[in-house]
């Protein structure tokens, strides 16, 4: 494609997938790989240069190679034999307003040399940033003293990461299927892709929850939504979250069948009815299966239809592939272009099994949690846009100490500490979870 002179691509990250090994994971000879990019039709954006990177799939080979598209949208590579997966991500500017993501990731590729070069496409796919983001995710619980775990204190915090107030109608909460990102996906096909990514939707599982209010944040504020345990949970679990806040909000809705007492206590009376959340269950369980190791959640808007009407007509409701077409095997499927952000979670415990759930459009990476340890995945933050506000002059705090291992913020700012002592904070939003999260040592709520 001819290059857009107003146009500027800038590379963001990429994702790893996972797979077995093969019986020819230990050839040291090399073979070509070609990677391909290509757009939809009335693409406005320049394939060349864009900077692809390829990941193998186990660390019996290279960890990551990268290599710029030529004039042909095309990126080559010398690898081993074995098991890869390729991306590339773009940051598409008019001036000095971000306006759109591009995203693309290929399914599994397999290198056997057998032939002279492989070759695999990699479909670029266009995404809005949306003013409001998942900033925190808590979903795997802490340690009891007695050394077993808690894990009735779930919540998402979002975030509004702008200058401009917010406010959001139908505002809705899903994570997509399969619950685990380790376990058996039955919803990818024969050629790595998954089925739905054609059809651009996600297929939210169990159930979804909405605000039955208009939704207002202000700027550069945020709003703590609990998922389980609404009460103090510090005053018998002191490793855990204390949720009797006034001005958070909570998934509670017993009249839907969500029932189960050990996740859904009545909420503190301190937080007002009106910050309940609803919910339309899709599933069979008795309380919103959010996963313990690795969700895929995402944030969504209905458009032209209320949360209820939408998620309870036949029409928008199908099967897990593969599986027997009852209730437990039920998805709701969410159109990717409601969908504001998404987040991969994939299992630390995992690495050789995880596999995207949620498609390139919505999240074109992932970020690794270690479950059981308190710990959370906590968005990153944009440096350059956070030290440029002129507020911000001697109220950013340095030195940021809460990562867990390799996994930390790069623009090593202390969020929390930071916005206590004045700031505002911009976060990445690159709908790439590799680039815009890491694993934290607790929940910011803690502090």
């Amino acid at each position: 494609m001819k290059k857009k002179p107003h146009l500027f691509l800038l590379l963001l990250g990429a994702m790893l997938l996972t797979a077995c090994k093969t019986d020819y994971e230990e050839s040291t000879e090399l073979f070509d790989l070609t990677i391909a990019l290509t757009t939809q039709a009335d693409a406005d954006y320049s394939l060349e240069p864009l900077p692809v990177e390829l990941r193998s799939t186990g660390s019996y080979t290279v960890t990551a190679l990268t290599d710029t598209t030529d004039a042909k949208g095309m990126a080559h590579f010398k690898v081993p034999a074995g098991v890869y997966v390729a991306s590339a991500s773009a940051t598409i500017k008019t001036g000095t307003n971000k306006l759109l993501i591009a995203h693309g990731t290929s399914g599994q590729i397999i290198v056997r040399g057998e032939e002279a070069t492989t070759t695999a496409n990699v479909r670029m796919a266009l995404s809005r940033v949306s003013q409001l983001v998942i900033k925190e995710i808590y979903n795997g619980g802490t340690m009891k003293d007695d050394g077993k775990v808690f894990q009735a204190d779930k919540c998402i915090i979002l975030y509004n990461n702008s200058p401009q107030t917010a406010q959001f109608d139908n505002l809705c909460i899903g994570f997509c299927s399969p619950y685990n990102s380790q376990a058996n996906n039955k919803w990818y096909d024969k050629s790595g892709q998954l089925t739905y990514e054609a059809e651009n939707y996600i297929p939210a599982i169990d159930g979804i929850w909405y605000f039955p209010n208009t939704l207002t944040i202000e700027p550069y504020q945020q709003v703590v939504i609990n998922c389980h345990g609404a009460i103090d949970n510090t005053l018998t679990y002191p490793n855990s979250v204390n949720y009797a806040n006034p001005d958070y909000y909570c998934m509670y809705d017993p009249e839907v069948g969500y029932t189960n007492a050990s996740y859904y206590p009545t909420p503190a009376s301190v937080i007002p009815p009106s910050h309940y959340l609803k919910a339309v269950k899709i599933g069979v369980s008795n309380a919103w299966a959010l996963s313990l190791t690795s969700p895929a959640v995402f944030l969504f808007q209905t458009q032209g239809t209320t949360p209820t009407a939408y998620a309870t007509d036949v029409n928008n409701l199908t099967y897990i592939p593969s599986s027997a077409q009852t209730d437990i095997n039920k998805v709701l499927k969410v159109p990717c272009d409601w969908v504001l952000d998404g987040v991969e979670v994939f299992a630390a415990s995992y690495k050789s099994t995880n596999m995207k759930r949620l498609t390139p459009v919505i999240d074109a990476g992932s970020v690794e949690l270690t479950n059981q340890h308190g710990h959370t995945v906590y968005r990153n933050v944009d440096k350059t846009s956070t030290e440029q506000m002129p507020e911000n002059e001697g109220k950013l705090v340095y030195g940021y100490a809460l990562g867990v291992d390799a996994s930390t913020d790069p623009s090593g700012i202390d969020a929390e500490t930071s916005i206590k002592n004045g700031a505002h904070i911009v976060y990445m939003d690159t709908n790439n979870s590799t680039n815009d999260f890491h694993e934290r040592q607790k929940c910011s709520l803690r502090n």
